[in-house]
Parts: structure tokens; C-alpha cells; sequence
């Protein structure tokens, strides 16, 4: 297991599928999400195989230290080794919080970045938000992601049309943290 301070990283399994699907239907979740259709357990199980025989994709459950409990899935996706670039994937499906307020999601996108930047050797981790997204643009600010550029229009949410963001932390902006 990959340990941050709150949380962990385990590989997904079989048995974790029910679970992942029930956190993505989620609607308060989903709108975060570039799938926004309700899955089924085909689609759980179609996407297994897919991202575990992946060289280019690193997908986790994210796992409470406190309580050994899943509590969400995060990962670094479309790895482009040639860039040395990856996008952060992450949502906590603990209390369908999708960011709690407890700093598990923070503690998760700080591992994620140390994970990318000291074990992967990427040189760029980057991620897209939608303009909605406050409480996820927060964390990345605060662990030093700075906005790239805007994609105007980039998602259509509750009879509207909403701006995403590129926001990317590069290596040489990274500060290892001394106490994880």
C-alpha cells in the first residue's frame, strides 16, 4: 500500500466494482465527471480489465488509514511517456462527499503528485476542472497547481454551459514533503 498521512492507495479488485459503480451514479458525483451517464456493472466490468492492463494509467481505491475502510478512487491516467505528463483522477465517495471537508481528498491529490513526480518520474501532472468545481480548485491551489488555460463552454450542467480549467504542477515546482 502507498500511505499518505490520512489516506493509502490499494489496488482495485473485483470485489471493489459494486462499490466504484454505486459512488459513480452518484449525481452530485457525476456532474464532475467527463462520463456523465449512469454505469452498470457491465461497464464496471469492461473498465477492469482495460486500466489494470494499462501502461499509461495508474487507478487506485483510495483507502482511510483510520479505519482500513475504501473511501474513493484516485489515480494518474493518460500517461504520456514521451511528455513525462499524467492527469490526476480523484474522487472520495466516503458520506458521497466527492471533496470532503476532513482533507482526505487533499491527502490524495498530495500523494498522487509525490506517487507521479517521485516514483513515475513525470515531469508535468496536470488535471481539468469544471468552473463549478471550487472545493476540488481550492486543493490544487493550495498544493501549488497553477491554471494553464480555460476551455470555454467545456460542459453542460443543469441547463447551462460551464467553463473547464487546465490547472498542472511541473516537477521543478515540487517540493517533496518532509513529513510524508
Amino acid at each position: 500500500m502507498i500511505k499518505g498521512k490520512k489516506v493509502g492507495f490499494r489496488a482495485i479488485e473485483r470485489e471493489d466494482l459494486p462499490l466504484l459503480r454505486n459512488w459513480r451514479n452518484i449525481p452530485y458525483l457525476r456532474k464532475h465527471f467527463r462520463e456523465v451517464a449512469e454505469l452498470n456493472m457491465l461497464n464496471q466490468e469492461g473498465w477492469l480489465p482495460k486500466v489494470t492492463a494499462s501502461k499509461n494509467d495508474f487507478m487506485f481505491m483510495v483507502v482511510e488509514l483510520e479505519t482500513g475502510k475504501p473511501i474513493g478512487a484516485a489515480g494518474l491516467t493518460y500517461i504520456n511517456w514521451i511528455i513525462r505528463s499524467g492527469e490526476i483522477s480523484l474522487y472520495i465517495g466516503k458520506d458521497d462527499s466527492y471533496i470532503d471537508d476532513e482533507g482526505l481528498a487533499e491527502d490524495s491529490v498530495r500523494l498522487l503528485i509525490k506517487y507521479g513526480f517521485e516514483i513515475l518520474n513525470l515531469n508535468k501532472i496536470w488535471t481539468e476542472l469544471y468552473e463549478f468545481d471550487k472545493k476540488k480548485m481550492a486543493i490544487y491551489e493550495k498544493l501549488g497547481m497553477n491554471k494553464d488555460g480555460v476551455l470555454r463552454d467545456n460542459c453542460f450542467y443543469r441547463n447551462r454551459y460551464w467553463d473547464s480549467y487546465l490547472v498542472s504542477i511541473l516537477r521543478k515546482e515540487y517540493t517533496t514533503d518532509p513529513e510524508n
